[in-house]
């Protein structure tokens, strides 16, 4: 069984989260730059075969498009045409972000950590992972 990496993807970051060879804990694993992303992927992949990628698919409250969806449709093309072994999936990642703030803070993590963007979009990974290994 292979592990599982979630991403949350921004124009300028990429929050990245993993689970363990079994599936049963998401982990906060890295920031990286977004033009960073598919390398990093695929080297990855190299290391420790992925069973399955995970992408956050940014939405309004309306459910409707917002500035970063036409980007990662264009990541999900992508990830599915480099690594046509592993299934992509794509989860809703609406109040991600503040639901990350509110664990850090719940986590006891210092201000200054919790306005640290980097840690925030790990977070948010790690949140966006954890939905998808309880939503199957």
């Amino acid at each position: 069984m292979g592990r599982i990496l979630a991403i949350d993807y921004g124009h300028k970051r990429v929050g990245l989260a993993v689970t363990d060879p079994l599936q049963l804990i998401a982990t906060p694993l890295d920031t990286i730059h977004s033009k960073d992303l598919l390398a990093y992927v695929k080297a990855y992949h190299q290391r420790e075969p992925l069973a399955a990628l995970v992408v956050g698919m940014p939405r309004t409250l309306l459910n409707e498009a917002t500035d970063s969806t036409s980007a990662v449709v264009g990541l999900l093309r992508t990830l599915r045409r480099e690594l046509p072994e592993v299934p992509v999936h794509e989860i809703d990642e609406r109040y991600t972000s503040r639901m990350a703030q509110a664990a850090m803070l719940a986590g006891g993590l210092g201000k200054k950590d919790r306005r640290d963007k980097a840690t925030v979009d790990k977070v948010a990974a790690t949140l966006i992972l954890q939905s998808f290994l309880e939503s199957r």
